[in-house]
């Protein structure tokens, strides 16, 4: 007998009973299997019965009617899924790796004063439907790619290239997430829409591109020239404020000097004066000698000779000192 044909003869022959035996443990084995299921922690499960929507099931541990009876479809609803467009990422990580393929066909845009712009950009969304999700749209993630690009072509479309690259970026983020959860709620896609996120904003490579740069390093130098001339600015000034302040502070010093000094004068000669009123000759005498102590007070060995003494010589000593008469 070849070697590559069976004798069944070989095999024992098996009982009815057997057979019966066999057949209902495998029915069990099958019962079990298709008994039970699964639900992931980020899932949620959407049990049919004879094809017709029944419940939606939380993590776990289920019961289901077998032999397909009951039929669940686990949906991931809290799990954050994301669609690049115009980039593909190959090897997320510390050092992203970045498909080499070519995306700009569905990043190349018209801005509304007329220029082309590559825009690239990510969305983040979750599945909040898992029914409408599985059953209200036959291609969701088409869809969702298709409304995501009409959406970021009106919005940059509406603005012009330095709006979309500057000022308006944050606004497009912001308006396109709820454009497209308001499309997506219309359309019974069962998704929201978390972050809309623009990624690199530039020119088409070649002329275009060329241009755009040298009009962005122009602005790039005025932003630089208008910062050093803030700086220049904020030195200057606040240090000829402290030289004018210091200027004032001593002039008003020497001003507030002044005026004491003359209100001391005054009151002086008013003493004086009062003085003089009540003794004229006493106090006319007395302001001579305080004026010749004053012009004198400095000097040393001074020798006052009154004009009016006739023969006589006064006495001075060798050593210097006054002497007297003898």
């Amino acid at each position: 007998m070849p070697d590559n044909v069976i004798d069944f003869q070989k095999f024992p022959k098996l009982k009815p009973k057997t057979i019966g035996i066999i057949i209902i443990g495998l029915l069990i084995v099958i019962t079990a299997f298709s008994s039970f299921y699964m639900v992931d922690q980020k899932e949620q499960a959407v049990i049919l019965l004879f094809g017709e929507f029944n419940r939606i099931t939380e993590p776990g541990l289920h019961f289901k009617l077998p032999f397909g009876i009951e039929k669940n479809y686990n949906v991931p609803t809290q799990r954050i899924l994301k669609e690049e467009f115009g980039f593909r990422t190959e090897e997320p990580g510390i050092t992203t790796r970045y498909s080499s393929r070519d995306y700009t066909g569905e990043s190349i845009m018209v801005t509304g004063d007329l220029n082309i712009i590559d825009v690239q950009w990510i969305i983040q969304y979750q599945i909040a439907d898992p029914m409408n999700w599985l059953f209200k749209v036959e291609n969701q993630r088409k869809t969702i790619r298709d409304i995501s690009q009409s959406v970021i072509n009106q919005l940059v479309g509406d603005r012009t290239i330095f709006d979309v690259i500057g000022s308006e970026r944050t606004n497009i983020e912001q308006k396109g997430e709820d454009m497209m959860n308001h499309f997506f709620k219309l359309y019974e896609l069962g998704v929201q829409v978390t972050t809309v996120k623009l990624q690199d904003i530039v020119p088409p490579k070649g002329a275009v591109h060329d241009a755009f740069e040298d009009v962005n390093k122009s602005i790039q130098d005025l932003n630089r020239l208008i910062n050093e001339g803030k700086e220049a600015y904020n030195n200057a000034i606040p240090k000829a404020r402290g030289q004018a302040k210091q200027v004032i502070q001593a002039a008003e010093g020497y001003a507030a000097q002044k005026v004491n000094k003359a209100k001391g004068d005054i009151a002086r000669f008013l003493a004086v004066y009062g003085e003089y009123r009540k003794n004229p000759k006493i106090t006319r005498t007395r302001l001579y000698y305080e004026m010749i102590e004053e012009i004198f007070k400095e000097t040393e060995n001074t020798d006052l000779i009154d004009k009016n003494l006739k023969n006589f010589i006064p006495f001075k000593p060798l050593n210097g000192k006054q002497g007297g008469n003898q």
